[in-house]
């Protein structure tokens, strides 16, 4: 049964629905890892993950270890979107079958997840699902600065001049946006493979801040999310994993 969020959050006992409605409109309400401020917004609370202030709530007569938390990595092909609906493309959730399931654990899955933060379609690698509000607030908001690293391949050598640029900082879409650290460069020939590491993360970041160089990007890969690597997992294909992989 689908309820107003700001009476869900009144009835789990964290204040009154009034201030309830005062919080949703501060955007300190998420649910299922996605901030809302429509006070209009409703929800389900047998399958929906609320979080006000990054704290998971719940009724106080409810079990709390009754939902169980789960915890997915896949390896994003590129044309897939990372969206918990398929209205504006396929999703990331149309590969999460027992087909594309590698590992001892095939069960099917029948928890509804969502992907933590955001990968563009025309980019490939590491994307993490889960059900897990409270560690999806952790890992999206800015504060906590979770590193995510990718696999950058240009059209051309990366120089040091544009290097410094890169790791200093500048402006994109008239916004200031953090410096991003460039690990290591491997260069093949005319084309070059950067690996990057940012803490930001705004859309389309890495390509806008390249791009804003010169710099053609003939392909982008995420290899890591906080201390959750993707490593020889094929594409297109997703496993199951702990929380303490993920995060400490």
């Amino acid at each position: 049964m689908r309820i107003r969020l700001q009476k869900h959050i009144a009835d789990c006992g964290v204040c009154s629905r009034r201030k309830a409605e005062e919080h949703i409109s501060a955007g300190n309400v998420a649910v299922n890892g996605k901030t809302v401020t429509e006070l209009g917004t409703k929800i389900d609370p047998a399958i929906d993950t609320v979080t006000v202030a990054g704290k998971n709530v719940q009724k106080k007569n409810e079990n709390t270890n009754k939902k169980k938390y789960v915890y997915i990595i896949l390896n994003k092909p590129t044309g897939y979107i990372t969206s918990a609906s398929s209205e504006q493309g396929a999703s990331v959730l149309d590969l999460i079958t027992r087909d594309n399931c590698v590992g001892e654990k095939k069960d099917l899955l029948r928890t509804r997840v969502y992907p933590v933060g955001r990968l563009d379609k025309d980019s490939e690698g590491l994307v993490l699902l889960t059900n897990d509000g409270e560690l999806t607030n952790t890992l999206t908001h800015p504060k906590y600065e979770h590193e995510k690293e990718y696999d950058v391949t240009v059209d051309m050598p990366l120089r040091q001049k544009e290097q410094a640029v890169l790791e200093k900082g500048m402006i994109i879409d008239d916004a200031a946006v953090q410096g991003i650290v460039v690990k290591e460069q491997k260069n093949l020939g005319r084309r070059s493979v950067v690996t990057v590491v940012l803490k930001e993360g705004k859309n389309r970041q890495i390509r806008k801040m390249f791009g804003a160089l010169g710099y053609s990007i003939l392909s982008l890969k995420r290899t890591r999310m906080g201390r959750l690597k993707l490593g020889v997992l094929p594409i297109g294909r997703w496993r199951y994993i702990r929380k303490d992989q993920i995060i400490k």
